[in-house]
């Protein structure tokens, strides 16, 4: 960490130079999250591919980073918070040029999950080095201007994706080559004026193998998901897949509880109010996940929408959340969590179920924007309030590995109900190619995605306590996992800990 002397204020011109590095660090793993998926069906197009490729397009991203958010935060913490951030911008930028010149979906997939690792080194270390470059008095000025600036570049990500999209036939690669200037610009300003910082109390080696397990697991299970509708649930590959990515998975379990410094401590989870809210958390964002993944292609191959009106008329959901969430938050502190946990998942659940009035007229005021703002409005009062209570239900020496936990059980949320939903719907490779079964499909997808919210709001009433450790509201909730942590910052943590986004 630095010295009390050596932390910067947040109006001195070094403070504003460390913000403007991390908000455009972050922001371009932010937009690259959000800009894909409306890119979707262009890319379809331009390889002659259908929806199982589509899914790996989007899944290879999620599964690197996922997989590696862990290790990457235990790996700044030890060698240096802007050392792996510089690293993890040059690797993003780097990869996104493969995507950009990728000759076919095969390579565009790979190239894909080069990003998710370069997604995973800078995101947790953006967030750490204003925690450890800022004086105390003013990190949350520092955090609550990177997290709400962060909120306007999940906003501009559909629109500048549609935008861009919408040029050319091939014109889709321009989502990854807008990455390469910035990250330029990144790296010049973490190397002139970020100051290096590290835990210097964190005591034996990186994990390096238990970050290699959990990967694995994952990749193994997601592929068994993916490939089980086309190759077949008893195929033997499709089998093995599972199987093997499922024991992965368990042997990480297991290797937390036998090592000195562990990734991920499982006494974490002895706390009934962490697990529950992370089990809500898992079927919150794996409906909404799954539902936005469905609805561009609805939107583009159904209702016939240009990818510019795509990604515009999914921005109402992040603007009602942006205008919304921190006033949710600072409700939460006064009357406690389980009322917004409970009626929130209901109100996005009657949102996604408004999504089946989508049909191929596809009306925008009638069909399209009523959804929205009542999803918006949902995620709004659930997600502030359900990330709070993620680190207020956790030891106060674990709050950034709980903020961690939290935002990685939200991205595997994610990662499988992609995976799942589509097949779970019936949306096979003949019904992508065809308007009508793709909307059959759709609305019975986003039913599905409803019924989960409202299981959600249900859990939630019956496990999540009335009132918990009062924090701070949060300023800014994200719409692809939580928000990263309260703006009250908690102490350091030793290795595989910190804040993490």
């Amino acid at each position: 960490m630095l010295a009390p002397s050596e932390r910067l204020a947040y109006s001195s011109p070094a403070g504003r130079w460390v913000l403007t590095a991390t908000i455009l660090g972050s922001g371009i793993a932010a937009i690259d999250a959000t800009v894909v998926n409306i890119a979707l069906p262009a890319i379809g197009r331009s390889f002659g591919t259908g929806l199982q490729v589509l899914q790996w397009v989007v899944t290879a991203y999620t599964l690197s980073l996922a997989g590696l958010l862990l290790l990457a935060g235990a790996l700044g913490d030890r060698y240096g918070r802007r050392r792996v951030f510089a690293i993890g911008v040059v690797w993003f930028a780097a990869a996104s040029v493969l995507c950009g010149i990728a000759p076919d979906a095969g390579v565009l997939v790979a190239a894909r999950a080069l990003q998710g690792v370069g997604a995973a080194l800078l995101t947790p270390g953006s967030l750490a080095i204003l925690q450890a470059s800022f004086r105390p008095d003013d990190r949350s000025k520092a955090i609550g201007a990177w997290s709400g600036l962060g909120g306007v570049a999940t906003a501009i990500g559909p629109f500048l994706g549609g935008w861009l999209v919408g040029l050319a036939a091939s014109s889709w690669r321009l989502i990854f080559a807008i990455n390469v200037p910035i990250a330029a610009v990144v790296v010049y300003l973490a190397w002139r004026h970020v100051p290096e910082s590290r835990d210097e109390e964190a005591s034996g080696r990186v994990d390096l193998f238990s970050g290699a397990l959990v990967t694995a697991g994952l990749v193994g299970v997601t592929y068994g998901l993916i490939e089980g509708q086309a190759l077949g649930w008893t195929s033997p590959a499709v089998l093995a897949a599972l199987a093997g990515g499922a024991a992965l998975v368990a042997l990480f379990l297991w290797r937390q509880t036998r090592i000195a410094h562990p990734m991920l401590p499982l006494g974490v989870f002895r706390s009934a109010q962490f697990s529950a809210t992370n089990v809500v958390t898992f079927i919150i964002y794996g409906a909404l996940s799954g539902a936005l993944f469905l609805l561009p292609i609805q939107l583009q191959q159904v209702a016939s929408y240009s990818p510019l009106q795509a990604g515009v008329a999914l921005l109402p959901v992040t603007v009602v959340m942006l205008l919304l969430s921190s006033r949710s938050g600072a409700l939460a502190a006064r009357i406690g969590p389980r009322l917004q946990m409970s009626v929130g998942p209901v109100i996005a659940g009657a949102g996604m179920a408004l999504y089946t009035r989508i049909d191929a007229d596809g009306n925008y005021l009638t069909q399209v924007l009523p959804a929205v703002l009542v999803l918006g409005l949902g995620l709004a009062v659930t997600v502030a309030p359900l990330t709070s209570t993620a680190l207020a239900s956790a030891p106060a020496t674990h709050a950034g590995m709980a903020s961690a936990v939290n935002n990685d059980v939200a991205r595997a949320a994610g990662l499988i109900a992609v995976a799942v939903l589509p097949a779970a719907a019936g949306i096979t490779a003949a019904a992508y190619d065809s308007p009508d079964l793709l909307s059959a499909g759709f609305h019975r997808a986003v039913l599905i995605c409803a019924a989960l919210c409202v299981a959600g709001g249900i859990l939630a009433s019956l496990t999540i306590r009335g009132a918990v450790r009062k924090e701070r509201p949060l300023s800014h909730c994200a719409v692809d996992a939580p928000p990263p942590c309260r703006l009250s910052p908690p102490p350091p943590l030793r290795s595989g800990g910190g804040l993490r986004n």
